[in-house]
């Protein structure tokens, strides 16, 4: 794998972001362990799991975390691991289905993050270049989608963005010159 101990995957939906975290990951040789935020209320739902499974070899440890994300990888994260969180934006709308502050949950987030050991990638989706949605719950998903993106970004070593399976270095970048002329 890469020496970037935090590493965020990010792209729209069916862009290849799971795909390409994988890769990473398979690239080390540390034990795997796939930290998995879905849960299979319905059948199309319970097929895109079962997909993403067969994407796996059997190697892969499964934790199933649709809302404990920060005890799990607490829980497995470390030397000789590496862990695969897919991903943060099921999570963040299961906390908000619950309920759950999201707010205070994104701190705890951010604060495992940046007290483990072991290299961590996060899997989540930019919601935020499409349509703006219709409903109040939709934009304010897309808002806190989008400052969670950001938190996680900066607590990230690396970003990656994938459009259309074709993966793009955010996260480090030379710095930018805005001079113009």
């Amino acid at each position: 794998m890469t020496t970037h101990r935090r590493v965020l995957v990010l792209g729209g939906a069916r862009s290849g972001k799971s795909r390409t975290a994988l890769e990473l990951a398979e690239a080390s040789s540390e034990t795997r362990i796939l930290i998995a935020t879905a849960q299979g209320f319905d059948d199309e739902m319970r097929a895109r799991i079962a997909h993403h499974r067969s994407e796996r070899d059997p190697s892969w440890k499964t934790v199933e975390a649709p809302l404990a994300l920060v005890a799990a990888i607490r829980a497995n994260a470390g030397p000789g691991r590496i862990v695969l969180v897919d991903c943060l934006t099921l999570w963040l709308s299961n906390l908000i289905m619950n309920e759950r502050d999201s707010g205070r949950e994104i701190d705890a987030l951010i604060n495992v993050l940046t007290g483990i050991a072991g290299p961590v990638i996060l899997v989540s989706n930019e919601v935020g270049q499409g349509i703006v949605p219709t409903t109040a719950l939709g934009r304010s998903f897309r808002d806190q989608q989008g400052r969670l993106n950001q938190r996680i970004a900066e607590a990230c070593d690396a970003v990656v963005f994938i459009a259309a399976g074709c993966p793009v270095l955010l996260k480090p970048a030379p710095p930018l010159d805005l001079r113009l002329g």
